[in-house]
C-alpha cells in the first residue's frame, strides 16, 4: 500500500472476515487536492475525495464513499486522538536581508503560543525570496532568512530540536512576477506548526 504525502488517511486493522486494513481519506483544509493510491493484489485504488474508503481484501482493496458522519460514528476513538490541523504563519523581511518587519517581529508571540499549546509541537520555517538577485544568491537569503527566525524562535525558549529552517529561494512566489521584480509579498518565511 502506497500513501501520498500530506494527507490524512485512517488505516484500521481489523480480524476475522472483515477487510486486513481499510484506509479512508479525510478532508484536508490546507490541502483540498490531497489523494491516496491503495495497491494491493496488483490492483489500485485511488481514493482522492474526502471520505473515500478502501478496504483491502482478498481480491484487492473495494472502494466505497462515506461521509462524516458515518466516518465520526464507526471511528470516534481514532478520531479523538488524531491531532489538530497544523497551523500557518507568515513573517515578512525588510528587503535585501534577514530582518523582520515590525509587525511581524509582534507575531513570532502568536508562533510561540500556538506551538507551546500543542504536546509535541513541532516547528517548520520555509525562507522565501523575492526574484531579485540571481537564483543562488536568493537560495542561500532564503536560508538564512529561515535560520535567523529560528534563531528568534529557540531564542524565546522553544526547543530548538523541535525547530527545522529550510530555504526555497524564489521558487514558490507568493506573486509571480518577472525576473529582478522587488515584490514585498514574496519575501517572507512561512511558519508551519504542527
Amino acid at each position: 500500500m502506497r500513501l501520498a504525502p500530506l494527507l490524512t488517511a485512517v488505516a484500521l486493522l481489523a480480524a476475522g472476515c472483515a477487510p486486513t486494513t481499510r484506509v479512508t481519506l479525510l478532508p484536508q483544509a490546507d490541502h483540498p487536492q490531497a489523494a491516496v493510491e491503495v495497491t494491493a493484489r496488483q490492483r489500485s485504488t485511488r481514493l482522492a475525495q474526502p471520505y473515500a474508503s478502501a478496504a483491502v481484501r482478498q481480491q484487492g482493496p473495494e472502494l466505497e464513499q462515506l461521509d462524516a458522519a458515518t466516518v465520526h460514528k464507526r471511528y470516534p476513538a481514532l478520531l479523538a486522538v488524531m491531532p489538530p490541523p497544523a497551523e500557518r504563519f507568515e513573517l515578512k523581511f525588510i528587503t535585501g536581508g534577514t530582518r523582520l518587519t515590525p509587525e511581524s517581529t509582534a507575531e513570532l508571540s502568536d508562533v510561540l503560543a500556538s506551538a507551546i499549546a500543542r504536546a509535541g509541537g513541532e516547528i517548520v520555517v520555509i525562507g522565501h525570496t523575492d526574484r531579485v538577485g540571481t537564483l543562488e544568491a536568493n537560495d542561500a537569503l532564503s536560508l538564512r532568512r529561515a535560520e535567523a527566525v529560528r534563531a528568534l524562535i529557540v531564542e524565546r525558549g522553544f526547543e530548538a530540536a523541535r525547530v527545522r529552517a529550510v530555504g526555497r529561494g524564489e521558487r514558490e512566489p507568493q506573486v509571480p512576477t518577472a525576473d529582478d521584480v522587488d515584490e514585498p509579498r514574496n519575501r517572507r518565511v512561512e511558519i508551519v506548526v504542527r
